[in-house]
């Protein structure tokens, strides 16, 4: 498939540790497929889910799992044809009798990019075969509302209502319902007990989940796929501990949050003289629940934590549509050593259903290998999965195109099964 792919380069002396993964990927490629098939058997994958990754050169982790992707418009075009069939399988599992899906987006009517994703996940779906309205509950959409987009395509909201127990846009109300806002402004109440298919489920919305959840199911799932593949869990996992309750305005708590960073410093500079990694551990403060790149500190020391000062503490009490921030999430900072053009880089990858469609390089001009990226600044470059990101080349090196991002692929496929026992547990709870 022809391409104008830029392709960063890994930048660090320390490449042999992810060679050697990238090789131990590939050696174990059919046994690592029928255990992901086995595992999204017994617990079917989320809709979608993006997955931000770390490239270290001796680690490869996840650091974030978004369940409501908010980028499909950042993925190259020439990979469409891969959206579309994993869309598919996805409908065609959570809801076989559909003949239509409805969007409900997020609220920000203003932001076009974000927009511009709504109408490309709105052409895939439809791609795929089906009917598809946008519902929005903003409540400034009190009319069909068309918007014209950057990309010359227009995008047309339509007020979300609800008869008895369903919802929907006008004569529109279909099985499935598929969210593209995070609910960080808390539960609709327009969406409660709803009949249809609500994707992903109001419990994993923001209101709700935390980070922490997520990253103690990943680590139970890397740990049996690093036994599968005879790997140390550590390369794919980043130590995460929950710690809270947190105030920054008043100072609360920060003193057992400075002992939490000195804890998850200490066993990461551990691990290092262990085996010879030669950097400087550090630790991503953040939010534990959230997205939008806010309340996200990196630090060095403990002392970071307690010497802030007013606006930085400000800062990280400032979360999307006013989400109350008092449980932080810290976590084993992990280094990213790709470049592009100087500027620093990382991967996102996405995901429908249980297949990569594709994914992007996050890159920022202004940040530093221990930054935060998602951020304002940042821009994207769509990456180069010449496959599915889940067929190997068994003819090429392990660090070859196809098969750093078959290593991509995996990784995000075990958050993404992490998700899938995020949804099971929350589904367990209720019952």
């Amino acid at each position: 498939m022809p391409h104008s792919y830029k392709v960063p380069n890994l930048k660090t002396v320390l490449k042999g540790p992810l060679l050697e993964l990238e090789a131990h990927f590939l050696n174990h490629s059919v046994a690592i497929e029928s255990w992901f098939r086995q595992q999204f058997r017994e617990t079917p994958a989320p809709f979608y889910a993006s997955v931000d990754l770390r490239n270290a050169g001796y680690k490869l982790a996840p650091v974030d799992t978004n369940l409501f992707p908010a980028g499909f418009n950042n993925l190259h075009p020439d990979l469409r044809p891969l959206a579309v069939q994993a869309t598919q399988n996805a409908i065609t599992q959570a809801c076989p009798i559909t003949d239509g899906v409805l969007i409900i987006p997020e609220n920000h009517t203003r932001n076009m990019y974000y927009l511009e994703n709504v109408c490309t996940l709105k052409e895939i779906i439809e791609s795929a075969g089906y009917e598809v309205h946008i519902g929005s509950i903003n409540p400034d959409v009190t009319d069909t509302t068309p918007i014209d987009l950057p990309s010359g395509k227009t995008l047309i909201l339509k007020p979300l209502i609800r008869q008895a127990e369903r919802v929907g846009v006008e004569s529109f109300f279909p099985c499935a319902v598929l969210l593209n806002n995070d609910l960080s402004s808390g539960r609709p109440a327009i969406l409660e007990n709803i009949e249809q298919t609500l994707l992903p489920p109001l419990d994993l919305g923001w209101a709700t989940r935390y980070k922490t959840q997520h990253f103690t199911h990943y680590a139970d799932v890397a740990k049996s796929f690093a036994e599968l593949v005879e790997i140390d869990p550590w390369l794919i996992t980043p130590e995460s501990i929950q710690c809270g309750p947190i105030n920054f305005k008043d100072g609360t708590g920060l003193e057992q949050l400075a002992k939490t960073v000195n804890k998850v410093l200490e066993n990461t500079a551990n691990y290092y003289h262990e085996h010879d990694i030669d950097c400087k551990p550090f630790v991503i403060v953040k939010s534990d629940s959230g997205t939008y790149g806010m309340a996200i500190m990196s630090v060095k020391n403990a002392e970071d934590v307690l010497n802030l000062n007013r606006k930085q503490r400000n800062k990280m009490t400032s979360a999307k549509e006013g989400l109350a921030v008092d449980k932080m999430l810290v976590q084993e900072g992990v280094y990213t050593f790709e470049k592009l053009d100087e500027a620093v880089a990382e991967p996102v990858v996405y995901m429908i259903h249980n297949h990569v469609i594709g994914g992007f390089y996050r890159i920022h001009t202004g940040k530093t290998v221990t930054d935060n990226l998602n951020s304002p600044g940042m821009h994207f470059e769509p990456m180069a999965f010449q496959q599915s990101g889940v067929l190997p080349d068994q003819n090429q090196t392990p660090d070859a195109e196809p098969n750093r991002f078959y290593a991509y692929g995996v990784v995000a496929r075990l958050a993404l099964l992490a998700a899938a026992r995020e949804i099971q547990s929350a589904r367990n709870a209720k019952a």
